[in-house]
């Protein structure tokens, strides 16, 4: 082995060995799982409440839709990080109670999954065809059935699919949390480096190569479960 050579294997060698000295590894994997934990209660928070909404638009009351649709709006607008921003710096100021990172990040993407999941569902149960809704009007069902009988079974092969996709967008707009003081996988994958930056000068890119690996494994398996049932509603409805 010539001496460049050498020299290059010690550095790659060194660098890739962070992650795995000390307790790196298991705070990498720590700060992953409070990611995930974050983006799991939003999901459980957000989900319900988005049906209720998505069901909520589809009647017809303009005021009702009007500000459910506003709702939905302010969330696709405004950033997600100014809404963490506003949700953890300004609003307890304001009030006078602070209120931890954690918190607020499930509250503040809650939120937000709940106004997509509005979309989704409203989408997804104005696509049932008329003459669904005409059978069920004939045979005495009022709104209510209607919708639990026909619009949801009808739909649901819709709505999955978005889920998954937007539960893997949760996931990785997690890698937000470390602006309000959550330890994330973000925000330990910083410090590690912070802590390595004079001894090895290329942990930036084995750890945030880690972290990036992390997400993937974590995402790109509901990106293939969301594409697969996507084509299998598709080849539902085409056949």
């Amino acid at each position: 082995m010539t001496d460049a050579a050498g020299a290059a294997y010690v550095t790659v060698a060194s660098g890739a060995g962070v992650i795995f000295t000390g307790d790196n590894f298991t705070r990498l994997l720590s700060g992953l799982g409070t990611s995930v934990t974050v983006a799991g209660l939003a999901l459980l928070a957000g989900i319900p409440l988005g049906i209720v909404l998505g069901a909520l638009r589809i009647l017809h009351n303009p005021i009702l839709r009007a500000v459910l649709r506003l709702y939905l709006e302010f969330f696709r607008i405004v950033p997600t990080l100014v809404i963490l921003f506003l949700a953890y710096y300004i609003l307890p100021r304001e009030i006078g109670v602070q209120v931890d990172g954690v918190t607020v990040a499930v509250v503040a993407f809650g939120l937000w999954v709940a106004a997509e999941i509005s979309d989704i569902v409203r989408g997804a149960l104005i696509s049932v065809s008329d003459h669904q809704v005409d059978a069920g009007k004939a045979l005495g069902m009022n709104g209510l059935q209607i919708l639990w009988y026909v619009r949801i079974p009808q739909s649901i092969n819709l709505m999955v699919p978005a889920v998954i996709n937007l539960a893997a967008r949760v996931i990785m707009t997690t890698s937000l949390l470390l602006l309000i003081s959550v330890i994330d996988v973000i925000t330990v994958g910083q410090q590690i480096m912070e802590a390595n930056r004079m001894t090895h000068p290329d942990a930036a890119f084995w750890v945030y190569g880690f972290i990036f690996f992390l997400y993937f494994i974590i995402c790109w398996p509901l990106a293939m479960i969301a594409k697969a049932l996507e084509k299998r509603a598709k080849e539902r409805n085409n056949g």
